[in-house]
């Protein structure tokens, strides 16, 4: 299940997400984490679902293929929706245990929520999933530009935010290996009281705190044997340009969440 995890890689495609410029898909990501929070009734969120839906078609994805990937996140999302479950109180009483309430506020909200955090997820991973980490490290690069200025290491501060997001997939990977292999000799992770299952991690953590500082380790030789020295001198392969469909994106996600204001009154 840990492979199947999406965050983080990069799919190589054709569609007409993949060819959008790294920078306006990174813009249009930072306008949909603001827009999301537009929606406050089932209207709203009935068209941002929509909204992403396309988006996904666009990308030449299926959702299911998605949610397959996005596994891992829905213990947080079960989380998410109980606490608003029983914490948020409000309208009708569903459900009264004594000791607890369930109230329809709590239960809308809880959705709500719930929904909102699995679509700026997937958003999150469809931009990962159509943008190679060389466009990534250059689109935040040149965005961030202007920080140059004040003496703000940009070039770097991006490399590091690719990499790092760029390694997720890996450590998953990594980690997969090192319980198959632990359960080969025995190890069991799911029984016994809480104090052995946090015992039987020890000896998975261990190791993939080593492989991953030996990756970090190869990395950083691999850099260093090739020159790397930042942006000082560094030439870019594939340059930027920014088009007519970068625009024309930007501007249907602006006229969108015009729509969801609308709405929203």
């Amino acid at each position: 299940m840990l492979s199947s995890m999406l965050l983080g890689r990069y799919i190589p495609g054709n569609s007409i997400v993949h060819k959008l410029d790294p920078r306006a898909k990174l813009i249009s990501v930072l306008l949909f984490m603001i827009i999301v929070f537009f929606a406050n009734h089932w209207v709203g969120y009935g068209l941002l679902i929509l909204f992403v839906l396309s988006v996904t078609k666009l990308a030449g994805l299926s959702i299911r293929f998605l949610f397959n990937g996005l596994k891992l996140i829905f213990i947080l999302l079960i989380f998410t929706f109980l606490m608003h479950l029983f914490l948020t109180k409000g309208g009708t009483v569903l459900i009264d245990g004594g000791f607890f309430t369930i109230e329809s506020e709590g239960l809308i909200t809880g959705i709500y929520i719930t929904i909102r955090l699995v679509l700026l997820v997937i958003i999150t991973t469809l931009m990962t999933l159509t943008t190679s980490p060389i466009e990534l490290t250059d689109a935040i690069e040149k965005l961030c530009k202007p920080l140059k200025s004040i003496k703000v290491p940009v070039h770097e501060i991006a490399m590091m935010m690719s990499i790092s997001l760029r390694f997720i997939p890996t450590l998953m990977d990594e980690t997969e290996k090192i319980i198959k292999a632990q359960s080969a000799r025995g190890s069991t992770f799911m029984t016994g009281s809480l104090k052995k299952r946090i015992n039987a991690l020890v000896p998975i953590f261990i190791p993939l705190f080593m492989s991953a500082f030996k990756r970090a380790e190869e990395m950083a030789v691999a850099m260093e044997v090739r020159g790397y020295q930042g942006d000082a001198g560094r030439t870019h392969y594939r340059v930027l340009s920014w088009k007519n469909r970068d625009t024309i994106a930007l501007i249907v996600l602006l006229l969108f969440g015009a729509l969801l204001l609308f709405v929203r009154q």
